[in-house]
């Protein structure tokens, strides 16, 4: 979590960039993610020369050759002469960055690049905010992502058609929980900032590093084959390579498709893994609308044609775990019923972790679930797990400070994964317990709705009271008392 201090040196930048002529926010962020980028490259290649020195060998694949080596951070952010850092950056800098992740440029990073303009208006402002981003300290890598969370969250509220970011806490709970594999392609269809993909990335890197870099094939399949991420926002997708690339995935494949058009055409029962945080509000006209994705459920509403296209791109036996508003759950219209029978009696649904309605605060205040299944065509649910989070390790108001996350009752997320990991001994669990297993003929039977306060158990605490006849008797002492002060000080008063 970063400091008051860093989110004090970011508002300065942040500031900085509005005085000096640019208001959009997208635009700052975007611009701001260019220069982090540039720094970090600096950094990786600094990693690397120490390596080689190390072991005596060359760079292993150099970012900068000998000929770029002014191009790097730690070079131009010594120059003293404002207009010569500004023409260098403009000029030679941003180019460069434009064409990294592929020989001849072919990649998915250097496509999404190809219209990216770099705006910052004067040398004075270059000056000033490369200043302020080098005293910020970055060497730890959770710092780096806190650092960016926090410059997006400065992004207006809840974003456009419905759009949040999700915090990286629930992020990475629900990659752990789907522990995935080399082998599995990962997909999350309305990427924006690659938050999920980038966390699955971390996930292997961390628990299966000798497997994706076993040798060139395992490495190439790891760069280009296992990620893939939609948006219809070319920022958002600049951002998201951007972010990728920093967290060593070289080529993954994020592109720019609508994904609720007709555009997952060609990609539909590709994917082992589907990670994802839709947008929820809004809803669109039936032209616009993938006309299979109708099929399978016939609504207006995104956040049910969002299921719908999982279950579409997920191939036989994939998983999924997806964040849906709680009216997902337990909405009564045609289609949401059907949507959750499906889930139910074709698909095996899992389990529901329903979270509390401050996660995703400031920036909305509406109630969510994660949505845990597996995609069989076939059945399969035979309980569905429930589990009720009630601390996520961070207060549930607008200001989310950290609370000890060592503590049950102010952060549940371990408790969440050792429960799910080990979920057929939560058959013995009763329902007054945070997680307990449902059976579905139990579900079925309650017109499939999946709400965890249909099935949760409240015990209610006996109170004892004294009889009636002493409660008054105790009235009329008391009246009495009040009575005689009030004579008492009408005395005092005559």
């Amino acid at each position: 979590m970063i400091t008051g201090t860093i989110k004090t040196q970011v508002d300065q930048i942040w500031n900085a960039f509005w005085s000096g002529g640019i208001s959009n926010p997208m635009e700052v962020i975007e611009q701001m993610t260019y220069l982090l980028f540039i720094k970090r490259l600096d950094e990786l290649q600094t990693v690397k020369e120490k390596k080689a020195n190390r072991t005596k060998q060359p760079v292993e694949n150099p970012i900068f050759n000998s000929r770029q080596q002014k191009l790097r951070w730690s070079k131009f952010k010594s120059l003293g002469d404002p207009a010569t850092m500004y023409a260098l950056v403009a000029d030679d800098v941003f180019p460069f960055i434009k064409t990294l992740g592929g020989d001849k440029g072919d990649s998915t990073y250097a496509a999404h690049m190809k219209d990216a303009r770099f705006t910052i208006p004067t040398p004075a402002l270059l000056a000033k905010v490369v200043d302020m981003l080098d005293a910020i300290p970055m060497d730890d890598r959770d710092t780096k992502g806190d650092l960016y969370e926090y410059m997006l969250g400065k992004i207006a509220s809840a974003g456009q058609n419905g759009q949040f970011r999700t915090p990286r806490h629930i992020i990475k709970l629900m990659v752990e929980m789907m522990a995935p594999k080399p082998s599995d392609t990962i997909c999350d269809p309305a990427c924006g900032t690659a938050g999920f993909l980038v966390a699955a990335a971390e996930y292997l890197q961390q628990h299966h590093q000798q497997e994706i870099y076993a040798d060139k094939k395992a490495a190439r399949r790891f760069n280009r084959d296992t990620f893939h991420g939609f948006d219809f926002d070319s920022t958002m997708l600049r951002v998201g390579s951007m972010n990728m690339l920093l967290h060593g995935v070289e080529n993954p494949a994020i592109e720019n498709r609508d994904s609720l058009s007709e555009g997952h055409a060609g990609v539909a029962g590709q994917f082992s893994l589907i990670l994802a945080n839709p947008p929820f509000a809004g809803s669109l006209d039936y032209e616009s609308t993938a006309k299979d994705l109708l099929q399978v459920v016939k609504t207006k509403k995104t956040e049910l044609l969002f299921l719908a296209l999982f279950l579409r791109l997920l191939k036989p036996g994939g998983r999924a775990a997806v964040i849906v508003p709680d009216g997902v759950l337990f909405g009564s219209s045609k289609a949401h019923r059907a949507l959750r029978r499906m889930l139910v009696e074709e698909q095996k649904l899992d389990g529901i972790v329903s979270m509390p309605s401050g996660v995703f605060r400031p920036y909305a205040g509406v109630s969510t679930a994660i949505l845990l299944f597996t995609k069989t065509e076939s059945g399969g649910t035979d309980d569905v797990w429930f589990y009720d989070m009630q601390a996520d390790g961070y207060s549930l108001d607008d200001k989310r400070n950290p609370l000890d996350a060592s503590k049950h009752e102010t952060n549940n997320l371990p408790d969440i994964l050792k429960r799910w990991q080990h979920r057929k001994a939560e058959a013995k669990r009763v329902r007054t317990e945070q997680s307990f297993l449902v059976p579905k003929a139990e579900i079925a039977g309650n017109d499939y709705d999946l709400s965890i306060n249909r099935y949760k158990e409240v015990v209610h605490e006996a109170v004892a009271y004294d009889p009636p006849k002493k409660i008054l008797a105790e009235l009329k002492a008391l009246e009495a008392e009040i009575l005689k002060g009030m004579e008492d000080l009408e005395g005092m008063l005559t």
